[in-house]
């Protein structure tokens, strides 16, 4: 079920993913643009829940 991953497509500065996992009682998100998982810009995002750690990878993803 986990590492879950979420794509959004036409968003600004085009397609990217959005990838995300549980880590201990946190929750962490990343950004990937190339299809290789791999965090944009070695950016890691956390968050206490996997709906705000996502939240703010796609803000992220929008403004980068």
């Amino acid at each position: 079920m986990w590492p879950k991953s979420v794509s959004f497509v036409g968003i600004v500065a085009g397609s990217y993913e959005i990838h995300s996992e549980a880590r201990g009682p946190h929750w962490i998100a990343w950004v990937s643009r190339d299809g290789s998982g791999k965090p944009e810009r070695s950016v890691v995002l956390v968050a206490e829940t996997l709906e705000k750690a996502e939240a703010r990878a796609r803000e992220w993803a929008e403004r980068a």
